[in-house]
């Protein structure tokens, strides 16, 4: 699996990361189909296949449900064999979805997750937008807040995962990841990545599978790939066979490249 360097971080990622919100939610998605939740057995079997193909990267959030305490407890290897990656600002109780961006409630989202994912240490948090992103100072206090948790030695990066390019744009200056979406259907973000990418800022592809619905899912993740800024492509997925298929997809476009 080829890796990346997450912008000025010098934290090396694979180019695809397992997104883990289907370990520990399957209420209020938007996915093409309904799923359970899998068992024990098959969360490690997923996360042993994602170690043998080369994939570092895991994307979690407290508003993945039981995500984070699954993958503390069930986690395979050793923790600097992983990359983390984790957000604040939505939380997900009682089958439904809340926010606070306030920095109380960021810090204390923060050694919820430190607990949870059994770590002295997050890799990566990112903000995680409710969508209000025009009105974007009001998300500065609670990056502030993650640039004290980082000064601290609790997280080696921040970021924001937002909805618009204007909260993009007013995060960027506050934030050293930036995860936005893009696939073939959806490129409106790509001046945002590619402003991103110049500013030094580490960037995390998601919804390049436009959240299941893609049509070509080798070619959409090619396409990703190839996006200038792209450091890692987050998909979720339940399926080993589905995870050696991408990953499968990202090897033959690396062929290709080199042949030509």
């Amino acid at each position: 699996m080829e890796m990346r360097v997450l912008g000025s971080t010098g934290i090396r990622v694979s180019l695809l990361g397992l997104g883990t919100v289907k370990l520990g939610r399957n209420q209020g998605v938007k996915y093409p189909q309904g799923f359970e939740l899998p068992d024990d057995k098959a969360v490690v079997a997923l996360l042993e296949t994602a170690r043998e193909l080369g994939i570092n990267l895991l994307d979690t959030a407290p508003a993945y449900g039981l995500s984070e305490p699954r993958l503390g407890q069930l986690r395979p290897g050793k923790r600097e064999d992983w990359v983390i990656a984790t957000k604040a600002g939505e939380y997900f109780e009682n089958g439904a979805s809340r926010h606070d961006f306030s920095p109380a409630a960021i810090r204390r989202s923060v050694e919820s997750s430190l607990r949870l994912l059994r770590t002295d240490y997050l890799d990566a948090v990112l903000l995680h937008s409710d969508g209000l992103d025009e009105a974007g100072d009001r998300f500065l206090p609670a990056a502030e807040e993650l640039s004290k948790l980082k000064q601290q030695g609790l997280i080696r990066a921040t970021g924001f995962s937002g909805k618009t390019l204007t909260g993009g744009d007013r995060l960027l200056p506050h934030v050293d990841i930036l995860m936005a979406t893009w696939n073939p259907g959806y490129t409106e973000e790509a001046p945002l990545i590619a402003r991103a990418a110049a500013q030094g800022r580490g960037v995390l592809i998601k919804k390049a599978l436009a959240s299941g619905h893609a049509a070509d899912p080798a070619a959409a993740l090619k396409a990703a790939a190839t996006l200038p800024g792209t450091c890692s492509i987050v998909v979720g997925t339940l399926s080993p066979a589905n995870l050696r298929a991408n990953v499968a997809a990202l090897q033959q476009r690396g062929n290709e490249r080199s042949e030509a």
